[in-house]
């Protein structure tokens, strides 16, 4: 299984407890929906490798997760630091007005008043504020994923409707 037939779902931040169980701050928009995972892709040397799960535990946006054949310390933190992927077929459906940052990549972002700015890069998950990344002419823009900015996503047209604060892309293109 490939990264493309997958979706990111976590990163292991650090070990938990004496006998081997790692903490994975999630990735996801409703922990939740995970509740009954069996098994997480791991990605180590460019590859995704399968790991079964004996038990976990969901705690806000962490999971505390005992992998079989990982039982102590030691062994838990070479995992330290990896991504952890699920299969695409295990995200769960979002309403037709809310997406996932990887699912806009590649969607033109349109301004109420510029108009087309460009095409979405990525989305980049700052500590206090996830931000749309827009490259137009060589120049970065970055458009801050808030619910007065965004107004309309359309999955089927591949595009992001948004009302940026006056003077906000300008001040890109503008230095």
């Amino acid at each position: 299984m490939t990264k493309n037939d997958c979706f990111f779902f976590g990163k292991i931040t650090k070990t938990h407890g004496l006998k081997g169980e790692l903490t994975v701050k999630l990735d996801v928009v409703n922990p939740s929906d995970f509740k009954d995972l069996r098994y997480v892709l791991i990605e180590e040397g460019g590859s995704l490798i399968p790991y079964f799960i004996e038990y976990h535990k969901i705690n806000g946006d962490k999971m505390f997760v005992q992998l079989q054949d990982v039982k102590n310390v030691e062994r838990a933190l070479t995992f330290v630091g990896k991504a952890v992927f699920l299969p695409n077929e295990m995200m769960p459906e979002l309403a037709e007005d809310e997406f996932y940052y990887s699912e806009i990549v590649g969607f033109k972002l349109i301004d109420e008043e510029k108009g087309e700015v460009g095409i979405i890069s990525n989305v980049l998950e700052y500590p206090t504020q996830a931000v749309i990344q827009v490259m137009k002419d060589g120049k970065e823009i970055l458009i801050p994923v808030h619910e007065d900015i965004l107004q309309k996503v359309n999955k089927k047209a591949k595009t992001l409707n948004i009302k940026a604060p006056e003077g906000l892309i300008d001040m890109y293109l503008n230095m």
